[in-house]
């Protein structure tokens, strides 16, 4: 059986454990730059800026969907789905599935106007998850970045 519920300060190693899951699975750990106390003060600091909800069997959490507001000019109030991590171990399950329609639930209770999110281009199980729920896959919009290096080099 497994259990979806809203995640708590004592989750926060083993969301550490999937992020860092997830950056081999991506061959980017070296980008890797949180640590367990910046998550704490992220989440469940005095402003907390993420929240997120597990997935867990049989009391291990084996997947998580850490998400965040984010405001559009034009739209107004949206879920932002930073990752949807699931344990290698517990992949093709439905833990995914799960773990998006708990995300779904989150949106409609809290009035979204809609859920964003990102894929890698070349991650098709990802593509092809997304698709079944009908989702829009733009290839039109670019991503852009500064990394933490260029904020600092920049001089103001």
């Amino acid at each position: 059986m497994i259990n979806i519920r809203k995640g708590i300060k004592s989750d926060l190693p083993f969301i550490l454990n999937l992020i860092i899951e997830l950056a081999d699975y991506e061959k980017a750990v070296s980008e890797v730059d949180i640590s367990l106390k910046q998550l704490e003060k992220d989440g469940f600091g005095e402003k907390p800026i993420f929240s997120f909800i597990v997935a867990e069997k049989n009391n291990k959490i084996i997947g998580m969907a850490l998400y965040y507001i984010k405001y559009s000019t034009w739209k107004g109030k949206c879920l932002f789905l930073e990752d949807l991590i699931v344990s290698k171990t517990y992949r093709r399950l439905g833990v995914g599935s799960k773990l998006f329609e708990a995300i779904i639930k989150t949106a409609k209770t809290t009035h979204m106007k809609r859920i964003m999110w990102q894929v890698l281009d070349w991650n098709q199980p990802a593509i092809k998850f997304y698709k079944k729920y009908n989702a829009h896959i733009s290839s039109n919009w670019l991503d852009g970045k500064l990394i933490k290096s260029q904020i600092n080099a920049h001089q103001l």
